[in-house]
């Protein structure tokens, strides 16, 4: 699918901009995430989607630009686009604090039942 040449009304732009962002707020579980995303967009946009997230997943464990651009076969420059992004906006902080969560969760998660399973109370 490409984006048509046509203007939109910068209004309506903005309306349906919106309802995206209210559905992807709304979505409850990692299954519904999937079904939409992968209707959504084409096996590219989401390949790349899920490229820029790993780089800046990566960037915030400290692995190097080298690093992430050959583990996701990705030039430097797109490795420096989203470390520009991570500096300058919320975004990708945002992410990177769920990400951050969800591993402390499941970090927790097993920790505390490693202990329930030795019989500590």
């Amino acid at each position: 699918m490409q984006v048509s040449k046509r203007r939109l009304n910068p209004r309506i732009k903005q309306q349906i901009k919106n309802l995206l962002y209210q559905v992807i707020a709304d979505i409850n579980n990692p299954e519904e995430a999937k079904a939409f995303l992968e209707e959504a967009l084409s096996l590219v946009e989401l390949e790349m989607l899920a490229k820029r997230l790993a780089i800046a997943h990566y960037l915030d464990r400290g692995r190097s630009y080298e690093n992430i651009k050959n583990n996701l076969a990705i030039s430097s420059a797109t490795v420096a686009t989203i470390a520009e992004k991570i500096e300058k906006g919320p975004g990708f902080k945002v992410a990177l604090k769920k990400i951050q969560a969800e591993e402390w969760a499941d970090k927790w998660a097993k920790r505390i039942g490693s202990m329930m399973g030795k019989g500590h109370r």
